[in-house]
């Protein structure tokens, strides 16, 4: 059987005492092992990274942004390559695949420019014969802790601005789905990257704990669960460490009464139940404002719901993949049946439909008539199922907005233009979409949530990551003439 081990240094690392299984979610079966790294484990690859981040950082920043254009036709090259790998072991459709990819390039093409992004200020003569100028220099070694739901994108959105800007990464994956990072890995050292920049190190809670509490570790970053991403900050911020780490998310989609149905429907389905769910962006609630449009909606929704192709990522058909885990699809499931008890009404039930094989698959579910206090609402169920909740008013369904502990991403479908407007400034969420379902923002500019679904200051990829991976540092200057040299014993002073 095929065994993912460690890349440090530019090789292969191993063997490793212990290993996680992983499986293809389309068949059930197992496809590989991946070795799960030791506390001295982590404790090479960080010697490593720290090693060889002191040339990098010394290397001239064109030549830096040319390892960022090379890479960049690389992934290009390899994006079929790189999506077969994404669908073989997360279990998304190839065409999702291929757009996570086509993201995942965008922001190393950000990350291209840091000739820009890396310049500082400088001001002459702010006292006489002095000068001031600031330096953007990298952290060091920095962690980057990413998601099954994402194995390509997220590295990509850590990875291109880390390195840009001077620093040396150690990337733990996650261990459901390890190959793309270690493709990544291989490129971004084809692309002119030195061994032991870019390190590669799979395993558990093992490997996390030991890169948040490694003193070599001056950053880290995360994305996967609120428990965990509050866990993560909490530990590694008292560790003296920068941290982003981000959190889960509930994310609404607002629908007024004059919006276009179809067209809110076609994004309501696409954002609901794209990659089976597994998005921390889906829309998985629908605010449908007035008891007519939503019984218009939800006839629409339905429909579109039941006629999704769901198999095979690799079947050119399906439009829908399985679950990530059997647990995770049975999980998911328990909200669907457990959805009418708390008196809410499973208008499409996806626990209903069969599936041959052993995959894990699961069918779309709409739930109509949610109610906040339901789990089905309150929680995080990262899967295919949208709720509705019914509105009276575009106050009510701020509201309800608003009071989610989760900001993440929100919508609205509307025609007003003044209600769009209104919307955005009402609105208390990271990433707001007007008739745009999923308001991920281009690579030049950040993504990030607000309250539970963000802690730490620094949004992720685009300009904050500039901040995030580099520290200022103040440099004040005075040549003066050697005639005028003289002591002075005085607090140093501008006048």
């Amino acid at each position: 059987m095929r065994t993912i081990e460690h890349h440090v240094g530019g090789a292969a690392v191993g063997p490793a005492a212990r290993h996680g299984a992983v499986h293809n979610p389309a068949t059930g079966e197992q496809s590989a092992q991946v070795a799960f790294a030791s506390t001295a484990d982590v404790d090479a690859v960080v010697s490593a990274g720290s090693e060889a981040q002191r040339a990098w950082a010394a290397t001239g920043l064109v030549k830096r942004a040319s390892v960022m254009f090379r890479m960049r036709e690389l992934l290009v090259a390899h994006a079929d390559e790189l999506a077969a790998i994404i669908t073989s072991e997360h279990g998304k459709v190839l065409s999702d695949a291929l757009g996570e990819v086509s993201r995942g390039i965008e922001n190393v093409e950000f990350a291209a420019g840091l000739v820009q992004h890396l310049k500082g200020e400088h001001s002459t003569e702010v006292a006489g014969g002095v000068d001031v100028h600031t330096l953007k220099q990298p952290v060091g070694v920095v962690a980057a802790i990413t998601p099954f739901n994402f194995p390509a994108m997220v590295p990509l959105w850590m990875s291109a601005s880390a390195l840009a800007t001077g620093n040396a990464v150690v990337l733990k994956p996650s261990e459901k789905d390890p190959s793309a990072s270690m493709l990544l890995a291989r490129l971004w050292e084809e692309a002119g990257v030195p061994p032991g920049v870019l390190n590669v190190v799979h395993g558990d809670k093992e490997a996390v704990d030991a890169l948040l509490e490694h003193p070599g570790i001056g950053a880290v970053s995360f994305v996967g669960s609120t428990p965990i991403a509050r866990s993560i900050y909490t530990r590694a911020a008292a560790a003296g460490k920068r941290v982003q780490a981000l959190g889960g998310a509930k994310n609404h989609m607002i629908v007024m009464p004059d919006a276009d149905l179809d067209a809110a429907a076609d994004a309501a389905v696409s954002a609901a139940y794209g990659s089976a769910g597994e998005r921390c962006m889906a829309i998985s609630v629908l605010v449908v404002v007035g008891d007519a449009t939503a019984d218009a909606l939800v006839a629409k929704v339905a429909e579109r719901a039941r006629a999704l192709v769901i198999g095979d990522g690799t079947d050119e058909s399906s439009q829908m993949g399985p679950l990530i885990t059997a647990e995770h699809r049975e999980r998911v499931a328990s909200y669907v049946t457990g959805a009418s008890s708390e008196g809410g009404e499973v208008v499409v039930d996806g626990t209903a439909t069969s599936f041959d094989g052993g995959g894990y698959f699961l069918g779309a579910s709409l739930v109509d008539r949610v109610a906040p206090t339901m789990k089905v609402y309150t929680d995080e169920i990262f899967g295919p199922v949208l709720s509705v909740v019914r509105a009276e008013t575009y106050e009510e369904a701020v509201r309800l907005v608003n009071a989610n502990a989760y900001a993440n991403g929100t919508a609205i479908f509307t025609r007003d233009g003044g209600t769009a407007r209104r919307f955005t400034h009402d609105i208390q969420v990271g990433m707001v979409g007007i008739n745009v379902p999923l308001p991920v923002p281009i690579g030049a500019y950040s993504f990030g949530g607000w309250k539970d679904s963000l802690f730490g200051d620094s949004h992720i990829y685009g300009p904050e990551s500039i901040h995030f991976y580099t520290r200022s540092k103040v440099v004040t200057t005075r040549w003066p003439d050697p005639e005028d040299s003289q002591i002075d014993l005085g607090f140093p002073s501008n006048h």
